[in-house]
């Protein structure tokens, strides 16, 4: 694995429903990417090998966020890319944790 992103994604929504609903849209369309992908409670962290298509995921998250509904989207990343070797998987990560 090369690259991994984590978004966090926050909606300017009226109501927690509101707000969840359109997170909800945000997480299904990084599922439909067919990435590997682990929802957290504050952030979703998506892995790959092309830095370029995982640039193109946090632009289309946010803009999925609006076309949802939300006038003002504010997005937290973190990005670890290597492009000369190896990063930690997801599973590297957490695995251990969740029995």
């Amino acid at each position: 694995m090369k690259t991994s992103i984590a978004i966090q994604v926050l909606p300017n929504m009226g109501s927690t429903e509101e707000t969840v609903r359109v997170v909800d849209e945000v997480i299904a369309y990084i599922a439909s990417t067919g990435l590997n992908y682990y929802v957290g409670p504050f952030e979703t962290t998506v892995e790959g090998e092309d830095f370029d298509q995982l640039m193109e995921v946090i632009s289309k998250c946010v803009k999925t966020a609006t076309e949802a509904g939300s006038e003002k989207v504010s997005a937290y990343v973190k990005i670890s890319y290597m492009p000369h070797g190896k990063i930690l998987t997801i599973d590297e990560k957490v695995a251990k944790h969740h029995k």
